[in-house]
């Protein structure tokens, strides 16, 4: 869910003016579309700072809805963007966190925005959401206490909720208002939070990682882009955090950007990690609403050799569950760590 959370964060004025308008001539939403009905006239954009960081650039995705098309554009993806069909806004306001938008589509159904970016859209959600969650479950022997950080829409608890020797779920999310509109509008994904092992803790998931070491045995992290307040989610820090609130023999997995755009983000990150993890490894997915169509995933072990994560540990007996998924399955796991060549050698040096 909190995928390229605070987008546009360190672009400067010129360069966020030419994402979120394009020179080319665009009716805006209210113009184009009379029969949508916005909850409230949008604020216009705030000069006033929403985080810490000196570098952030507020938005207000309803601007990007224009000739009735929602546009995600970014700087992560220069060049390219995704545009879904609007049927109706059915929400927007801005958290102290950041902006947020769901709207209904014409053929992808709901779908959540954050900071400009999609997160979820119901068409496709499952693809992500299964795998971020059943690669590292998956790929333990016997996970019992799973800490979620992030994914407040709630996806990542209903895929972990299918694993029954998980004795605890904990969920991390720093900003309540995901929480509370993902149970208002997103009842797909929010069936997850009915769980009675889940135990939320709105608060900075660093700071519980930190008072609970040793603790887990999957850490599941729906993190932000590696941009601004969100880029200590991609730096060694967070994942030594991480390292040491895994129980031994502990997973991790992150979600880990694009390999047709971000290896320059990718290989740094592995490379700085790999020296604590047993096994650092990179998975990838195909999902149409993500930029470039896919998504990728880091996952490391503590205390572990061979081969990671890369082959399931419970084949038999998760057989019956498996069968209900949309997207994953033993096979699709282990050919989630089979890169082409260009990205296995762009993100390993082979």
């Amino acid at each position: 869910m909190d995928r390229y959370r605070r987008c546009f964060t360190k672009i400067n004025k010129k360069n966020t003016k030419n994402y979120c308008r394009p020179k080319v001539t665009l009716k805006p939403l209210q113009a184009s579309l009379p029969s949508l009905s916005l909850p409230f006239q949008p604020n216009p954009p705030s000069s006033s700072k929403m985080s810490s960081s000196n570098d952030y650039v507020p938005v207000d995705s309803t601007t990007l809805i224009m000739d009735g098309w929602f546009h995600e554009r970014g700087p992560l993806w220069p060049g390219q963007a995704m545009s879904l069909r609007v049927q109706s806004v059915v929400h927007h306001s801005r958290s102290p966190y950041q902006d947020i938008l769901i709207f209904d589509s014409t053929d992808h159904g709901r779908v959540l925005v954050l900071d400009g970016v999609i997160q979820v859209t119901e068409r496709d959600e499952f693809a992500y959401q299964e795998m971020i969650s059943h690669l590292p479950l998956y790929g333990h022997p016997c996970p019992r206490r799973v800490l979620v950080i992030g994914g407040g829409d709630g996806g990542v608890l209903r895929e972990v909720a299918k694993h029954s020797c998980v004795e605890s779920i904990t969920l991390c999310e720093i900003d309540s208002e995901v929480i509370r509109l993902s149970k208002e509008h997103l009842p797909q994904l929010s069936v997850g939070y009915g769980d009675p092992r889940v135990e939320v803790k709105v608060m900075d998931g660093n700071v519980f990682m930190a008072a609970n070491p040793g603790t887990f045995d999957v850490i599941i992290t729906d993190s932000s882009d590696p941009i601004g307040p969100a880029g200590v989610l991609f730096e060694t820090p967070f994942y030594d955090a991480m390292y040491q609130a895994l129980a031994p023999g502990g997973v991790v997995c992150t979600q880990g950007e694009n390999f047709w755009l971000h290896t320059d983000l990718i290989k740094p990150l592995i490379d700085g990690i790999k020296g604590k993890y047993s096994t650092v490894e990179y998975a990838n997915i195909s999902i149409p609403t993500y930029p470039s169509g896919g998504i990728g995933f880091i996952i490391g072990t503590k205390g572990r050799e061979g081969d990671g994560v890369r082959r399931p540990k419970r084949r038999e007996e998760a057989r019956e569950v498996v069968e209900g998924f949309k997207y994953y399955d033993h096979e699709v796991h282990e050919a989630a760590f089979v890169l082409p060549a260009f990205a296995r050698k762009a993100i390993y040096g082979e």
